[in-house]
């Protein structure tokens, strides 16, 4: 079973985190933040990745720190889940398009954490949220889940259309990257034999 719980509880934040690698893209969500909730919604349902959050976070101070929090939490929990990773296609890339905006985001579940964002927002805000979280969220979960992680928005004009394209194209790209290639479902895909070291 490639599954994970993890539980991140800090001054600012307290969160739990379930994921099962192996779902059917379930998802119970409660950050507080409303379109991060959507945003987690739909990586979960375009990934196949059954995943629960349950954030409490200082939001009376502002999102940042239940957003960037999530993304740690649910990073760890990815990482977690790969175990010793024996089998998964590891890479992915996906174009997504989101009514005029289109973005391109490759994956390389390597063990070495990178994050390369590019994404152009018109305004601060999506509603009450600030758009700047995007990439927070983003740089977060890369640097803990120990994947590489490139997402460029090539166009658009709706900052609602951009971030939801970049969050699809993660999902789409994960759901790819961490299926068992049953060819080689006793090997890591790597020629130093291992990854993550």
């Amino acid at each position: 079973m490639r599954t994970a719980n993890v539980k991140r509880k800090t001054k600012e934040t307290d969160i739990e985190v379930a994921v099962d690698l192996d779902g059917k893209g379930t998802s119970t969500i409660a950050t507080g933040i409303g379109f991060l909730d959507h945003m987690l919604d739909l990586l979960a349902r375009h990934s196949r990745i059954d995943i629960a959050v349950k954030a409490k976070g200082d939001l009376h101070i502002d999102d940042h720190h239940t957003a960037e929090d999530s993304g740690i939490a649910l990073g760890q929990a990815v990482r977690q889940a790969l175990g010793d990773m024996k089998g998964i296609t590891r890479y992915a890339d996906v174009h997504v398009p989101m009514d005029e905006a289109l973005t391109r985001v490759a994956i390389d579940i390597s063990g070495r954490p990178f994050l390369v964002f590019k994404a152009s927002f018109g305004s601060g805000k999506i509603g009450n949220f600030d758009t700047a979280l995007v990439q927070e969220w983003f740089q977060a979960f890369a640097m803990n889940a120990g994947i590489t992680l490139h997402a460029e928005c090539l166009y658009g004009s709706n900052d609602h259309h951009i971030a939801e394209s970049c969050f699809k194209g993660l999902a789409r790209a994960l759901r790819a990257a961490v299926a068992i290639d049953p060819r080689t479902k006793d090997e890591v895909p790597s020629t130093k034999g291992s990854l993550g070291g």
